[in-house]
């Protein structure tokens, strides 16, 4: 049986005018501006004076493998089967960079029968908010440099920038490069080097910010280096915030799109989630909330990650409670933590499948017993999952009380997620005893350590003397009081990607610290994750086209 590929399914959609979108949330034409047809932005000044109404719901997923997990396919179908169940809701994701989605990832509209679209205009430039960001990041990067030309009045000691360029794209050749050079007029000749945009700490500042006002506030906050006395140059000492703003007053607010189905859908900011805290804008979030009985938003890669970041990090700084958290897993995924090669996923291995399940279970005690947050399992079904499989991820499940159901959205949208939005509508209306993994007020270590004892379930954390140095300065700087922000790979519990499933006794090694003060995080670099990632030997660009008549082909 041939199957539609996601573009042909969206592009065979018939869309609603956002106009009537709109409408679907009491939202009239002059509180929106319109990108085209189908796109707006909200003006969220007309609802400062609202108050947040909704449930919020936090799809997170066990860690990722190459098998898939459709944690962003759930989010979509979920929110969908709520409003075909009488519920009004509104999903809230992210956007997708254009790194992943000329890469090797995709992009993150969703797939299948779930899907936000215009699918091609979201997955490319959208409305602009990344190139916004990107400007931004690098008008602070010519302001130092150009400071520094013009005398340097603020001692900045050009081996202690800490700022970098960025640019929306996997390009490994600019992960460190030496520029100023030629001629005095051509600037100082410095070692530098670019981020890709989402990794910048203006799009994390963008998806923290809950106005104008707190993203001026944060903007000043940031630190670009540091002085000869080792002090911290801050972009408000560079007088730079009114010009970063004026270059992101409307991309901040939140992109107002439809899901297949018709359905209101928020696509607003996309930190990087092994990076930065992985979440959609804290704008598009509280917009949703006071808009709509349930917002559905999800967070990046497995529960360790995302979900850690979302609670501790995202929930803490923006006093957001969630209500219920949705934890997706397949058991194909599940096969892959049991030591199974993709090529064999599609017989039934229950052996396989009950070595993986701790990895599920780790991530779904971690929200019921250190979030203390109620949480369902959503198993994506796939075709070629028996019934014997399906029933064991059922029983373990259980064994934890938590209940978990079928979601079969990819191929039949809201309709394959009914079970599963009143299962969510229930766990909504109980209540929950939310709590964060750790005191903010702890020292940074402790924090680290409370982070992966009690989520990782690792048994420390190391620090390398590079770290430890980053430490002292971070903590003679007053940054100390903090949450950190953990960058690690995704693949793994720990810090080894190669430590699948769900491992025990390991360290996780800290590499270097680096403050994000107008984010409000500090960074905490472990493992080999780099803030540039590089292409593939075949990237997803060498299959997209676009014919005579502007249909674009081969985009996922």
């Amino acid at each position: 049986m041939a199957y539609l590929s996601d573009i042909e399914i969206a592009q065979a959609c018939k869309m609603q005018p956002i106009t009537e979108i709109a409408k679907k949330l009491n939202i009239t034409e002059d509180d929106i501006e319109l990108y085209g047809k189908y796109k707006a932005k909200i003006d969220i000044t007309k609802l400062k004076d609202v108050k947040r109404k909704g449930k919020l719901v936090l799809v997170t997923a066990i860690t990722p493998t190459p098998a898939g997990e459709g944690k962003t396919t759930t989010t979509i179908g979920l929110s969908d089967a709520l409003n075909a169940i009488g519920k009004n809701s509104i999903v809230a994701m992210r956007e997708p960079s254009l790194g992943p989605v000329f890469g090797i990832k995709g992009g993150a509209a969703g797939g299948g029968y779930a899907q936000v679209v215009p699918m091609e205009d979201i997955n490319l430039h959208f409305t602009g908010d990344l190139h916004a960001i990107g400007a931004a990041n690098n008008l602070l990067a010519a302001m130092i440099d150009n400071h520094i030309y013009q005398g340097n009045e603020l001692q900045i000691n050009t081996r202690a920038i800490t700022w970098k360029r960025c640019v929306d794209m996997n390009d490994r050749q600019l992960r460190v490069v030496i520029d100023g050079l030629g001629k005095k007029v051509n600037g100082v000749k410095r070692g530098d080097g670019f981020d890709i945009t989402v990794a910048s700490e203006i799009m994390a500042i963008f998806c923290m910010a809950s106005s104008i006002s707190d993203l001026k506030d944060r903007l000043s906050k940031i630190v670009v280096g540091y002085n000869f006395d080792g002090k911290p140059v801050t972009a408000g000492q560079l007088g730079a915030v009114g010009a970063l703003t004026a270059l992101l007053k409307d991309a901040i607010k939140p992109n107002l799109v439809q899901t297949l189905e018709g359905n209101p859908a928020f696509v607003h900011g996309g930190p990087f989630a092994n990076i930065a805290h992985g979440c959609n804008s804290v704008i598009a979030t509280d917009t949703a909330l006071k808009l709509a009985d349930y917002c559905i938003t999800e967070a990046g890669f497995g529960a360790d990650l995302g979900a850690e970041k979302f609670l501790d990090i995202k929930c803490r700084a923006s006093n957001l409670t969630p209500s219920a958290v949705v934890m997706v897993a397949t058991v194909r995924a599940l096969k892959m933590h049991g030591g199974v090669q993709k090529a064999d996923l599609g017989a039934e291995n229950l052996t396989a499948l009950k070595e993986g399940l701790p990895n599920l279970l780790r991530h779904v005690s971690n929200i019921t017993e250190v979030y203390k947050l109620p949480c369902v399992v959503a198993i994506n079904r796939f075709p070629t999952d028996t019934d014997d499989e399906i029933n064991l991820v059922i029983s373990e499940c259980e064994k934890l009380g938590v209940k978990a159901v079928l979601s079969t959205v990819w191929a039949d949208g809201g309709n394959g997620a009914i079970e599963l939005a009143n299962e969510v509508v229930k766990l909504c209306d109980a209540k929950n005893d939310f709590t964060f993994s750790y005191d903010v007020n702890l020292s940074i270590k402790e924090k680290l350590q409370a982070i992966v004892t009690k989520i990782y379930r690792g048994v420390g954390v190391a620090f390398t003397k590079d770290a430890e140095k980053d430490l002292e300065t971070l903590t003679q700087n007053g940054y100390d009081k903090l949450p950190v922000c953990v960058a690690k790979t995704q693949y793994s519990f720990s810090d080894d990607a190669k430590k699948i499933g769900a491992p025990e006794g390991f360290t996780v090694t800290v590499r270097k610290l680096k403050i994000s003060a107008g984010a409000g995080f500090i960074v905490a670099l472990t493992g080999n994750i780099m803030t540039m990632p590089g292409l593939p030997k075949v990237p997803s660009a060498t299959k997209i086209d676009v014919s005579d008549d502007g249909i674009i082909t081969g985009l996922f």
